[in-house]
């Protein structure tokens, strides 16, 4: 068995059952989308960052948001995504998208979250390695877009490939890559806001910051890798939501029934915006943290199910999805769960949590950054 450290993230099958049997995509992005009520575009786009897209349903959702509020307005949409397979599962709901807003520049990258945003590596060896892709899509249909889109497959797998760190287990890009994506039929209304190879800027309006990092991870690592440059890339007046796993919850329920001792979130959003503000320093001033209180900090999602299937017998399919949502959430990896489980205690302890409160729920808590005027 490998010593590197397991990567909760890189289970495709833990994660893909997650986001198919919850809302928590829908609760996010419809969070997210309140934060577009307090921002005014201002020209030439306005500007979204989305730092780790996942299988692209809140971007989406954001954008569809963002063009019933502003339907004329340009869009400049930068996702950042290591991985591939989460890549091509949002490269399949654009097409949409730009049929709906044509005047949409999107683009997708591999960087760090310090480089991202800028779409520049910071590692002059890296920037010189760095693999610029800029796609102008003929037509204007959905369909003929994502024929056009799925002919990139063989360039994405070629520079959208990993290697794990040795010291963390989290996965590092080999190739840096940018993949810039427009309809060419409105390039010319798009020229200003179309990103050029180093000389892209930042200055986003809006930054969502949805579970970007380990919940164990410190707080002081959380803000000067992540938080921090993110913050560095909002325009003046531009907001960050940050969102990450609260617990108190019934999904935690199952976990400590199993664990008992087992702290699960142990970094909260008035840790996490204290590191913030130490990492900023002097710089603190320039930016402020709305840190809300009680229900206020609450996203809450459910598991779907029916109520006839958490009665007093619950089906197989429903206790295993249960499970899985939870130790998802809770990050418990495969290997410490094979380790530790024997017999069926954990699906006594789901069945039993499920019962108790006729379903299944999960607490995530939220807090905003806005770059002063």
């Amino acid at each position: 068995m490998s010593d590197k450290p397991f990567r909760f993230y890189d289970n495709r099958q833990k994660y893909l059952a997650f986001v198919t049997t919850t809302n928590e995509k829908w609760k996010v992005s419809e969070r997210a989308a309140q934060e577009l009520d307090l921002l005014e575009p201002t020209p030439p786009a306005f500007r979204l960052f989305d730092a780790g897209i996942g299988d692209g349903a809140v971007l989406a959702n954001i954008m569809r948001a963002l063009h019933q509020r502003h339907p004329q307005v340009p869009q400049y949409v930068v996702g950042k995504e290591i991985s591939l397979e989460d890549l091509r599962l949002t490269l399949e709901k654009m097409p949409d998208r730009l049929v709906e807003h044509p005047a949409s520049v999107i683009v997708m990258t591999n960087l760090f979250f310090a480089e991202a945003p800028w779409l520049k590596p910071n590692n002059p060896k890296m920037l010189e390695k760095l693999v610029w892709k800029t796609v102008s899509l003929e037509g204007d249909s959905s369909f003929g877009f994502s024929e056009q889109l799925r002919g990139l497959d063989e360039h994405l797998v070629e520079n959208w490939q990993i290697r794990s760190s040795e010291k963390s287990g989290n996965p590092m890009y080999i190739t840096p890559s940018v993949l810039v994506i427009h309809r060419k039929d409105h390039a010319f209304l798009l020229d200003d806001i179309i990103p050029r190879k180093n000389a892209a800027k930042a200055d986003y309006d809006l930054v969502v910051a949805s579970q970007p990092w380990r919940a164990r991870t410190k707080a002081e690592l959380k803000a000067r890798s992540i938080l921090r440059p993110l913050a560095d890339s909002l325009a003046p007046g531009g907001r960050m939501l940050v969102a990450q796993s609260a617990g108190n919850d019934p999904g935690a329920e199952i976990i400590n029934a199993v664990w008992k001792d087992e702290e699960l979130f142990p970094i909260d959003r008035y840790a996490l915006a204290k590191a913030l503000r130490d990492e900023l320093g002097a710089r603190q001033n320039e930016f402020e943290l709305e840190i809300p209180s009680g229900g206020d900090a609450l996203l809450s999602y459910r598991m779907h199910t029916l109520p006839e299937e958490v009665g007093h017998s619950i089906g197989t399919s429903t206790l295993f999805a249960a499970w899985n949502a939870a130790t998802y959430v809770a990050q418990i990896d495969d290997r410490r769960m094979s380790e530790t489980l024997t017999g069926t205690k954990h699906l006594e302890a789901t069945a039993q949590v499920l019962q108790k409160y006729g379903g299944l729920w999960f607490n995530d808590e939220v807090f905003v950054v806005t770059r002063k005027k």
